[in-house]
This record gives C-alpha cells, sequence and structure tokens, in this order.
C-alpha cells in the first residue's frame, strides 16, 4: 500500500504518524460526497425525497468503489466533510484524503496539486455519480495521456465524469459556473494551446430523469 506508520511520544500520549508514499507513477483521485441525510444528490431528492436520494447515492458509491478498485494506480478518496475510516473505501485499496477549496475548482485544483507533488506523473479524477463508468474507461484514459496532454470524459449535462493530465492546468479550475452545461466547453476553451482526447460521453445521476433507464434504480421511478 505504500504507507509508513511511526508512532511518537508526547507525555502521556502516543500520536501515531501515516506517511504515503507513490507505489506507480500514476493517481487515480475519487472526488466524493460523505453520505449524509439530504446533503446528496439534492435536485434528484426534490423528486424523490431526501432518503431515496441518499440510497441512489450509496448506490453510486459502490458501483464506483468496485470500478476504481481494479485500476493499477495509487488510488485516492477525497471526501467533501470528513474522512471515514470504517466505510465501503477499504484501505488496502484506497489512501484517503480531504478536500480544500471553495468551490468544485478550488478543491480539484488542490487535489491535483497534492499528488503531483508527490511525484505522480499521471493523475485522473472522477466522480463518484456514474453508474456507466468502467474499469476499461479508466485505464484507456490513462492510456491516453501517453500521447495527449489532457484527457477528459465529457458528460451528457454539459460537464465531464473524468479529468486527467500529466501537468498542472491550473487555468481549466478558475472561472467557471460549475454544475452548468458550460463547463465542458468553457474548460476545451482553456486548452486550446494543448493536446487532448476525449472520451466516449457517458450520464451522470444528478436528476429524477438521470435514473429512468438503469434498472438497479427502477425502484426509485415508482411512485407510491
Amino acid at each position: 500500500m505504500g504507507i509508513l506508520s511511526l508512532k511518537d511520544t508526547d507525555g502521556d500520549n502516543e500520536v501515531a504518524y501515516n506517511f504515503h508514499f507513490p507505489t506507480s507513477k500514476k493517481a487515480l483521485i475519487v472526488f466524493t460526497r460523505n453520505p449524509e441525510l439530504g446533503k446528496c444528490k439534492t435536485r434528484l431528492a426534490k423528486t424523490i425525497g431526501d432518503e431515496n436520494a441518499l440510497e441512489v447515492y450509496k448506490i453510486l458509491l459502490e458501483h464506483t468503489a468496485k470500478i476504481a478498485e481494479p485500476v493499477k494506480a495509487d488510488r485516492y478518496v477525497f471526501y467533501s466533510e470528513n474522512i471515514q475510516n470504517e466505510d465501503l473505501w477499504n484501505t488496502e485499496h484506497f489512501r484517503k484524503k480531504l478536500q480544500s477549496g471553495h468551490n468544485l475548482g478550488e478543491r480539484m485544483s488542490h487535489a491535483f496539486s497534492d499528488l503531483f507533488q508527490n511525484y505522480y506523473l499521471k493523475v485522473i479524477i472522477i466522480g463518484s455519480d456514474i453508474l456507466d463508468l468502467t474499469t476499461e474507461v479508466i485505464d484507456d484514459a490513462f492510456n491516453q495521456l501517453e500521447h495527449h496532454d489532457v484527457v477528459i470524459g465529457p458528460a451528457k449535462d454539459g460537464g465531464y465524469y473524468l479529468l486527467g493530465m500529466k501537468t498542472l492546468e491550473s487555468n481549466i479550475f478558475e472561472g467557471k459556473a460549475w454544475g452548468t452545461e458550460t463547463v465542458l466547453q468553457d474548460t476545451l476553451k482553456n486548452l486550446e494551446n494543448k493536446s487532448v482526447s476525449l472520451l466516449e460521453e457517458l450520464n451522470d445521476i444528478d436528476t429524477f430523469e438521470d435514473i429512468k433507464d438503469y434498472p438497479k434504480l427502477n425502484k426509485f421511478t415508482i411512485k407510491s
């Protein structure tokens, strides 16, 4: 796993320090919200309620963990609120960090910067709400970085579900109306002088319309 644990004594208290070091030249970042009632999938919750929206999000998290685990890279989960030690993100496969920043752009920029400072040569970030995302898509994204500066997985709502690069392109995280249909278009404008590979377009789960075509989410589309 690449973790060095040291212990120090501070008076009567024993303090443990964990130091992660790279075991690969590649790093995968999973951005996730802590699954809390009323704070997940708020647009979806307007239609199916907070409890159902939370259940949907837990299904999405389980899918993301399942397809991320086989990826041959150091895998990091960046939590939105606080780091959970005992959850579905098994520490044998995932390293855990906390997001930092006032908006999505700042948080992503900080996460990329953090890992590039740890000498990774390829870093990819994915969200945790794409049921169509597969291990093969992520592997292909890493392969695309062999011949391109940036790789992007476009989402059907005008954003993106995956972003990868070999050096930090900090300008793409600035001046964006996050969560709107112009994010991908504006990001590509920032990258006009870079070589960009676009992956297949996938659907992320944000609204009631987004869940209708997935059998495992059918029960949430049935009104009592």
